[in-house]
């Protein structure tokens, strides 16, 4: 039997590991003015007759990190595979890091690092392995790739675990070491996809901090998450994609502010039960979710959302613990743009990945 024990991360320091050898891959357009990282025009793909991404337009600029949300079949996926040039698109054009996916694919290609939901380092293998065999696949110098695995691994707290196969590793150094590789040819843009995806709130914070600090040193992140509360951490900007389009891109504060979500109100009273249904039907109530012991309510109008709890509460009997009007979240506007919760979300995510184990 082997046992994994959890390394902390020591002296994570990411931007001494992007010093000196990033700054001369910033791509600058022909009149001194940065080139974005990702420019995306028309982009369009097919399935035979099924339209999975439907004319998508945007761009994403140098040094921020972009989120990308979307529900199961909104072709979130379909077009995170395209700008890593796993498919390619049925029309439309795609820069990546400067340069046209379709007509450079290697050279595209090798300025990216991919961080894929599962891991895709191999078991069998030692980290330290994995490492140098990443580097020769990103064609990494060969007097500088032992260096560069040392440094991630001491980086990334796999260091004293480098001689073990990664298969005897836990799920969060298996997505540790998946981001070291991503990182060994030090790219200019990096795609992660689901980071936190099952990790231990531990290993989580420690993949937060590293999206924040790459960001520091001018590394562009798109991100795929299906948990909207890290994107609004996270991202500068956010992307919203439904049935094959775009439907919402700006920065998550502006999105919040765009979307008309009238008085949300936040109450927990001294019981719960049978209180949902009749909650639904006071006064100006647009729509009631229970969150554990609290009820969120949505209401029409401002003005008489308090007093109508308090009436409420005394009418029922009931003691209100606390109460709080609320700002609309980025899940609100998901909720209201896509017309599907990401409680939903997550739970088609989950379904998805046990009708692929099994089959």
């Amino acid at each position: 039997m082997s046992f994994c024990f959890y390394s902390p991360i020591k002296n994570f320091n990411i931007r001494a590991l992007y010093r000196n050898c990033f700054l001369d891959k910033l791509t600058v357009n022909w009149n001194g003015t940065m080139a974005d990282a990702i420019e995306v025009k028309d982009l369009t793909k097919y399935y035979a007759d099924f339209l999975a991404v439907d004319h998508v337009s945007f761009q994403v600029k140098q040094g921020e990190i972009f989120g990308f949300l979307g529900p199961n079949g909104a072709g979130k996926t379909t077009t995170a595979k395209m700008l890593t040039g796993q498919t390619k698109p049925s029309s439309g054009t795609l820069m990546v890091a400067g340069l046209d996916m379709l007509r450079q694919p290697v050279e595209a290609k090798s300025s990216i690092g991919v961080v894929p939901e599962n891991s895709n380092v191999y078991d069998e293998m030692s980290a330290w392995d994995n490492l140098i065999f990443a580097a020769q696949l990103y064609r990494v110098p060969k007097n500088e790739r032992e260096k560069k695995a040392k440094e991630l691994l001491e980086l990334f707290g796999l260091y004293e675990r480098r001689r073990d196969r990664e298969g005897v590793f836990s799920k969060g150094m298996k997505r540790r070491l998946t981001i070291a590789a991503a990182l060994v040819h030090t790219p200019r843009l990096l795609f992660l996809d689901e980071p936190t995806s099952g990790l231990d709130v531990q290993s989580s914070r420690m993949i937060r901090k590293l999206v924040k600090d790459l960001n520091q040193t001018d590394v562009t992140v798109f991100l795929t998450t299906h948990y909207i509360e890290e994107a609004d951490q996270l991202c500068q900007r956010v992307a919203m994609i439904n049935k094959g389009k775009i439907v919402a891109l700006d920065g998550p504060q502006k999105l919040k502010a765009s979307v008309d979500m009238h008085q949300i109100v936040e109450v927990s009273f001294d019981q719960t039960k049978d209180l949902e249904s009749k909650l639904a039907s006071l006064r100006d109530i647009e729509k009631v979710g229970q969150f554990g012991d609290k009820f969120k309510l949505h209401f029409k109008s401002t003005s008489e959302s308090i007093s109508t709890i308090v009436d409420f509460a005394k009418e029922n009997d009931l003691k209100i613990v606390s109460i709080n009007t609320l700002n609309p979240s980025l899940e609100d506007v998901f909720v209201e743009l896509t017309g599907l919760s990401a409680e939903v979300m997550k739970t088609e995510k989950e379904q998805g990945k046990k009708a692929a184990n099994l089959g």
